[in-house]
Formats: C-alpha cells, structure tokens, sequence
C-alpha cells in the first residue's frame, strides 16, 4: 500500500511541476541599435496610371550599431508599390553578426513624408541566435536622393524583441 499512495504522491509532483513549468514566463531581450542605409542596386518599373508610380526591387545595404557596442552587417531584399516613394512595401533582412551568427527578419510597413515605419517578424536565427522567436520594430528617415544613386540613403533605431530557447 506504501507503495501506491508513494507513486500517487510522485505522480501528483510530476503533473504540478509540468503544469506550472509550463506556465514560467520566458522573459523577452531587447536588442536596441541604430542603423545607416544605402541603396546597392535598385529596378523601378512603371505602372502608368498616375505620376510617378512605380513597383521597385531593391538591395540595400546597412550597418547596425547595437547599444551594447557590438556591429552588425545587414543585407535588406525588398521591393515595394510606390508613388512618387510613398506606399508599402516589404522586405527580408539578415542581420550578420562578427561571430558569424544571423538573424533574417521580414518586415512590411509604409514608406512616406520623408520617414516611415515598419513592423516585422523574426523569421530564422543562426548560432548563438538559433531558435530566436520575436519581433523588430524600427523608424527611419530618407535623404533626398542625389544623382547617380539606386535610392535614397537612410538613418534611424530600431528595437529587436525576442527570446531564445533555454539551453
């Protein structure tokens, strides 16, 4: 009899501690930085009804500068549906970090008025990023485009929100 009430009790501690292990909240990090944009080589196509809409596709090139001091090298794909370069687009950012480790987010939002917005979602980590799950937010600001540019350079901040797996 000892025996079934032990096993009682060793299943009753087993199923609390697996209802409220699941039930710990994994607290989210943020990742704050700066960045500057540039444009690497960009295609506009014309739609034709009204002045200055185009569809565009673009790779921009980026650096990150992390609060914490670190750098990171950022390769953006993106294309967007413009007039006169206000509209929405989307794109796909890897963030390469010196230790060789990656975050590839993809971000949807509006560009407009000389600044713009996004939201995003983390797609894929890589080394010590491996499993991150989160969000990106960001604001950046457009210089006026000079001649001979693919596009328009950038500044701005952004915040990466995330958690990793525990090890």
């Amino acid at each position: 009899m000892a025996t079934k009430k032990s096993m009682l009790v060793f299943l009753g501690i087993l199923v609390a501690s697996v209802v409220l292990g699941s039930a710990i909240k994994v607290d989210a990090e943020t990742m704050n930085y700066k960045f500057y944009t540039w444009s690497n080589k960009a295609e506009s196509f014309p739609v034709g009804d009204v002045e200055g809409h185009v569809v565009r596709l673009e790779n921009r090139g980026a650096f990150y500068v992390l609060e914490n001091g670190e750098i990171a090298t950022v390769n953006v794909i993106a294309t967007g549906d413009l007039v006169k370069w206000a509209g929405p687009f989307w794109q796909y950012v890897t963030i390469n970090f010196a230790d060789g480790s990656t975050i590839i987010i993809r971000s949807e939002g509006t560009l407009g008025g000389g600044a713009g917005g996004w939201k995003s979602q983390i797609v894929k980590g890589t080394g010590r990023f491996e499993g991150i799950k989160g969000t990106h937010s960001a604001k950046a600001k457009y210089l006026p485009l000079e001649q001979g540019e693919a596009g328009p350079k950038g500044y701005g901040e952004g915040t990466i929100t995330y958690t990793l797996p525990s090890k």
